[in-house]
């Protein structure tokens, strides 16, 4: 007896066809689903860049009493770090009333301020209040980013250690940071005077309301924040949308 054979049976092409695309759309949705869960993963590990949209303008006031600061809250020379964070929170800011070595108002005129690492300028806002002696910059070092207390003021006619050069009658007034040395110099825009920093102190400009003998901040100008790629990104906004409180802090 002779054994029929029967042929196997070929695919029909529209069913091959569905087939393939069904392992195609299959595959694709693991993929989907593994770059999501990547996504997720990453924006977990890298923190969301936030900030503020503008530089605001906020009321400078006692971090302790919540009253304006005046004028006659602000001592002459005064060789603790009065600071203020802004214009977010973490970037804190010197707050001076700049004098002479007898403890005298010295009115600070606009300076034309060198930036050494790129070779441009920028004006500084000089001083403001009754007699132009209050000004503001960071006090984020240029250098390295160190702050209050490593980097403080040292009044005129003071020792800045290991500074002999810019010490004791020679000292006129100067922001050093003990970190590695960088010096800056207040009266003249927070301009450098000293390495290895290559940048100046970003200023801050201040508004005066002689009405009420209060004080406001409300920009900045010159190099960006240390550790920045823009001065209103990487980092929180401020806590209160009106005022800034402003703090001490002793060596």
């Amino acid at each position: 007896m002779v054994e029929t054979r029967k042929e196997p049976e070929k695919d029909n092409p529209a069913d091959a066809s569905r087939r393939s695309f069904l392992k195609v759309m299959m595959a694709l949705g693991v993929g989907a689903v593994t770059i999501a869960v990547a996504r997720g993963a990453i924006q977990n590990l890298i923190p969301q860049s936030v900030g503020t949209s503008s530089f605001p303008t906020l009321t400078l006031v006692n971090a302790t009493t919540g009253a304006p600061i005046k004028t006659n809250d602000l001592t002459v020379n005064n060789p603790a770090a009065v600071i203020f964070d802004y214009p977010l929170q973490n970037e804190p800011n010197f707050l001076l009333r700049l004098g002479d070595s007898s403890g005298n108002d010295v009115a600070i005129s606009p300076y034309n301020v060198q930036i050494p690492a790129t070779g441009g300028t920028f004006k500084s806002p000089g001083g403001v209040g009754p007699y132009k002696s209050v000004v503001s910059s960071s006090a984020v070092c240029q250098h390295l980013g160190c702050t209050p207390p490593s980097i403080h003021f040292y009044k005129p006619g003071t020792t800045i250690p290991n500074h002999p050069g810019h010490s004791g009658s020679a000292n006129t007034g100067f922001i050093n940071c003990n970190c590695h040395g960088s010096t800056y110099d207040p009266y003249k825009g927070f301009s450098v005077v000293t390495g290895p920093t290559k940048s100046p102190l970003p200023s801050v400009i201040l508004a005066w309301d002689s009405s009420s003998d209060t004080y406001a901040v409300n920009s900045m100008v010159g190099p960006t924040i240390y550790g920045h790629s823009d001065d209103l990104s990487g980092g929180n906004p401020l806590s209160s949308s009106s005022q800034a409180d402003v703090t001490t802090i002793s060596d």
